[in-house]
Formats: structure tokens, sequence, C-alpha cells
């Protein structure tokens, strides 16, 4: 029974994986500058997430519609991130997206769609991450 479960679960990942490709949202045009200033922000993000998990799709596939470049750490095929995400994060769950502050503490938010909505008023500008000093443009 155990080896039925795990070849449902393998074949279960690949449909996930093959419809990510398929399906996956074209990015958002913006101008060169308000893409760089997004850009910078997102520097202070990072997801955690697993390829095959659907929700961690649906976050993906809200960075690509938005053209969020977020780095992505695989918390399944990594350890360091997986021990970064129980031990600094509370709990091995996916997907999580940490949020780096100015003073160096960190936000950890773990519901797809609270991450979802954040990155959709990042997009919007309604929400603005405030960047390092040495990650602000010189005026």
């Amino acid at each position: 029974m155990k080896y039925f479960w795990m070849s449902v679960r393998f074949v279960l990942a690949q449909i996930i994986l093959l419809a990510d490709f398929c399906y996956r949202p074209k990015g958002t045009k913006r101008s060169q500058e308000k893409q760089a200033d997004l850009d910078e922000q997102c520097q202070q993000l990072a997801l955690y997430q697993y390829a095959a998990c659907p929700f961690c799709v649906k976050v993906r596939w809200a960075m690509k519609r938005n053209h969020l470049n977020i780095e992505l750490r695989d918390a399944k095929r990594n350890e360091e991130y997986a021990y970064e995400l129980e031990n600094q994060g509370g709990k091995l769950k996916v997907p999580c997206l940490k949020i780096t502050h100015l003073d160096g503490s960190s936000q950890w938010m773990y519901e797809s769609k609270d991450i979802i909505a954040y990155l959709q008023n990042i997009a919007d500008g309604h929400t603005r991450i405030e960047l390092e000093p040495s990650l602000a443009k010189a005026s």
C-alpha cells in the first residue's frame, strides 16, 4: 500500500509540473525604471517552496504574472533552506515568503493567498519594501 501512495504522489507531482510549464502566465510589461525599482525591492524577498506543490505553483504564477524577480529557495532539495525555514520561520511549511526588513529582522508569511495579495500590492505600488541604504538609488 505504501508504494501505491508513493506512485500516486509521483504521478500527481509530474502532472503539477507539466501544468506549471504549460500554463505559466506571461509577465507584465513595465517601464525599465519601474521594473528596476521592483527588482530592487524584491532583493529583500525569498520564497521557500517545493517545485511540485500546487500552492507554490500558484505563488510562482503570481510572481510571473507581476514580473517579480524573487529568489526561489527549494526547501525539499536543499537541507540548508529547510533548516532555515523550520528554525527561523517556525515551521517546515511551504509556500513561505521571507521578508527581510531594514533592521535585519525577518517576517515569514505562510499562506499562499496572503503571499499572492502581498505580491500584488507590491506590483501595484500599494506596498513598498524599504530598501537598505546600500540598495537605495543614489540621487
